[in-house]
């Protein structure tokens, strides 16, 4: 579909004086034989700079900017490099909102985050599905000042009768023509294939921007269909940028994580993997066709880099030359981190800043610093997520105070006012996802813009959707899958699910309710009833009476909820009532600003129920030890338990 011109590939001069080690494949490389290093970056979500907005402060585990070291580093291994990207790179921060809100972007505009992209020098990328989180056209406005070609092939504005005939919003694929140097130092022409997927459920999560405009496929069929055109071309070598991440679950078409699917399709050479914000190859993946040790997925090889820019992803190639074409003949898979855990929890940086990267993001910096540090009002407590998985919590209980009091005045005179108003939020930072410092916590005091953007981590919309009684108490069971079952009379069993991420687990303000641990989970991680007979959620009541499961409710929530995110029961997009045009962030600014000092304190409307002789054991952040006594002091027998894994610290409950 789109062939870029002729030309080499990356050699550094160090390299080329000799200056520089070389890769043992390079190294060993002779006559019709070359090394190829394909480098790569992915879930960078806008994270240019080794600086946490949230905490205003440098943090040395991100940053493309430090990652970009690593590849210059890299380019001095080898004699051939690619540089490409796997997706979600413009949305996740408060650079990204400032862009996006405050700044605006314009024809012709440089976004900070493709100013620093292109002064790394990609060669190719594709999209994510945060790419679309502020609507196609602000993604276009992005797009535009690329540098490198960017491909999706399961992404469309419409669908033909076979995924060749879709009107596909980008390239499906490029092919480079490159000059390959061999061992010997000799050049040979050689045709790389890169092809680009995305989950198809952005139609859910993004409804709202993409719905009745566009459409998308399942990546295995897509690709099934791409690749053989991609081989018709030329294309020597495959190379797919897989915004997916990796499950051995059984093969559905429109499946999120598909990338070991997607490695069986013929043609495919290697996978790039992300989204799941994970490092492959690690322990973290097991399952058939998943090889740890030799770095492939249905034998391909396959790596995943992280998020953040935390790890720079290599695929080593060793080509071998065949008759006009080449293949691959041996693969290594790797990550290089850009920063290492001390065993006191501090960090230590692996990697320096790329100047580049520093002094074309300088002026947007500047900007998103004022941006963040601009005060809204004041809280009279500490709002803080460290315990938010195991106790109604004040971080949480913010946003459904500010959601909650929107919708009941944006329906007031319509034909839904007067039913009761529930309001669903879910912590973001808990669970550890993103290390043993991504928790919440901001001090009694001034709330700053950071500080919500801390509170509320993504720019969803509002939206309300109206239920029964019944759909809330199976939305609180979908919920309670957060957690593992645990047996009575068994010391210290593992409360948290780990497969479950935290931003499903919603807790339901205005209603009461317990968790019956000893209940099987009544939903897997796909929404869909494992265990029919399972009840985790008891003394569900509202206003002090039992729920009536006919009886109506308007619950507030999100868009990437109401909109079917998650797989929630009665939440499925039928049953939208009202969409905001505000994010839910706005909202939260409004209702502060409104109040002028808030004081959100936990209700304690939902807790475990107890279970005889059983204590659980949980990970949060080594911070919140400065909250235990608020937690203590609303009846949770919790205590301290040690040190957990990678820094974090260990709690023990009795039930």
């Amino acid at each position: 579909m789109t062939r870029l011109s002729r030309r080499s590939f990356l050699m550094s001069t160090t390299a080329a004086a000799g200056l520089v080690m070389l890769h043992p494949f390079s190294a060993r490389a002779g006559a019709g034989q070359a090394h190829l290093r394909v480098l790569t970056t992915t879930d960078l979500h806008c994270h240019v700079r080794a600086y946490d907005y949230y905490a205003d402060r440098p943090n040395d585990t991100m940053g493309l900017a430090r990652t970009a070291s690593i590849v210059e580093e890299i380019r001095g291994e080898a004699t051939n490099t690619l540089t490409v990207d796997n997706g979600d790179y413009f949305q996740g921060n408060p650079m990204g909102d400032y862009m996006a809100y405050s700044h605006g972007m314009h024809e012709g505009d440089l976004h900070p985050v493709m100013a620093a992209m292109n002064a790394l020098g990609y060669d190719a990328g594709t999209l994510g599905n945060h790419e679309f989180n502020y609507g196609v056209e602000f993604m276009d406005l992005v797009n535009a000042r690329a540098d490198f070609p960017q491909v999706c092939a399961n992404f469309a504005s419409s669908l033909g009768a076979t995924p060749l005939e879709d009107t596909l919003h980008l390239p499906p694929y490029v092919i480079l023509d490159r000059m390959l140097i061999d061992g010997t130092g000799e050049e040979f022409p050689i045709k790389v294939g890169i092809i680009g997927f995305l989950p198809p459920q952005i139609m859910q999560w993004d409804r709202a921007h993409l719905h009745g405009r566009f459409a998308t496929r399942g990546i295995v069929e897509a690709a099934e269909a791409w690749v053989p055109k991609m081989r018709e071309e030329g294309a020597d070598l495959v190379i797919a940028l897989s915004h997916s991440g990796i499950s051995d679950a059984p093969y559905d078409p429109m499946m999120e994580n598909a990338s070991l699917y997607l490695a069986g399709v013929e043609g495919i050479d290697c996978i790039v993997c992300g989204h799941q914000h994970q490092v492959f190859p690690s322990a973290t993946f097991e399952g058939e066709g998943i090889d740890n040790e030799r770095g492939t997925l249905m034998g391909k090889p396959a790596v995943m880099a992280g998020f953040w820019g935390s790890h720079l992803g290599i695929l080593d190639l060793m080509l071998t030359r065949d008759g006009d074409g080449w293949k691959i003949d041996t693969s290594e898979s790797s990550t290089r981190p850009i920063s290492r855990r001390n065993e006191d929890r501090s960090y230590t940086a692996l990697a320096e800043d790329y100047i580049p990267i520093i002094d074309a993001t300088a002026e947007a910096h500047e900007e998103t610093l004022e941006y963040v540090r601009a005060e809204v009002g004041q809280s009279s407590v500490p709002l803080y997520s460290y315990f938010a998985l195991v106790a109604d919590d004040p971080s949480v209980q913010v946003v459904s105070d500010a959601q909650g009091d929107y919708v009941r005045t944006i329906l007031e005179g319509t034909e839904h006012d007067g039913i009761p108003v529930l309001s669903a939020a879910a912590p973001f930072k808990a669970g550890g996802r993103g290390g043993p410092e991504y928790f919440t916590d901001v001090p009694a005091g001034p709330v700053a813009i950071r500080n919500v953007a801390d509170l509320y981590l993504y720019p969803n919309t509002l939206m309300a959707v109206r239920i029964t009684g019944a759909q809330v108490r199976e939305w609180l069971e979908r919920s309670a899958g957060m957690f593992n079952q645990i047996e009575p009379g068994v010391a210290d069993q593992v409360l948290l699910n780990p497969d479950f991420p935290s931003y499903n687990f919603d807790v339901i303000d205005g209603v009461t309710y317990a968790i019956d641990l000893t209940q099987a989970s009544r939903y897997n991680n796909d929404g869909e009833v494992v265990n029919p007979d399972a009840h985790r959620i008891v003394d569900l009541k509202y206003d002090g009476a039992p729920i009536d499961p006919g009886a109506e409710f308007i619950v507030a929530t999100n868009n990437y909820r109401a909109s079917g995110g998650g797989h929630f029961p009665g939440a499925d997009g039928s049953t939208i009532v009202f969409r905001a045009p505000d994010t839910n962030r706005d909202i939260i600014v409004r209702y502060i600003v409104a109040k002028g000092t808030i004081s959100p304190a936990a209700d304690g409307n939902w807790g475990f129920a107890p279970v005889e002789g059983a204590t659980v054991l949980f990970e949060t952040g080594p911070a919140g030890v400065q909250y235990l006594g608020d937690i203590q002091g609303r009846g949770i027998n919790i205590e301290p338990a040690g040190d957990g894994e990678n820094g974090f610290a260990l709690y023990r409950i009795t039930l």
